[in-house]
């Protein structure tokens, strides 16, 4: 987070970042009571894959599971790269 909000504070502004940060600190904050909130990927759902989850701080989209109880949060990403390949590499290690 803190490399995307330095991205965004670079090449937008620093007020535009602190918003970005916020939504998806807003965003994540809301696994503490509704964990399962999020949708699988349609990038991993074509694969078979439905134990990965996301929910949407437009541009970003973050990715996690829940695990015993526990959300652990696997990509943060901007929607609008290749997200295919960047769920695969990351996620599944392909």
């Amino acid at each position: 987070m803190a490399a995307i909000h330095r991205y965004v504070g670079t090449s937008d502004s620093s007020a535009r970042a602190d918003h970005l940060l916020d939504r998806i600190l807003e965003a994540a904050e809301g696994f503490a009571l509704f964990p399962e909130k999020g949708h699988v990927p349609k990038e991993l759902e074509t694969l078979g894959i439905r134990e990965y989850r996301q929910v949407v701080a437009d541009p970003y989209r973050l990715s996690y599971r829940v695990l015993a109880e526990r959300v652990y949060i696997d990509v943060i990403a901007d929607g609008r790269r290749d997200m295919q390949a960047l769920l695969e590499r990351r996620l599944l290690g392909e």
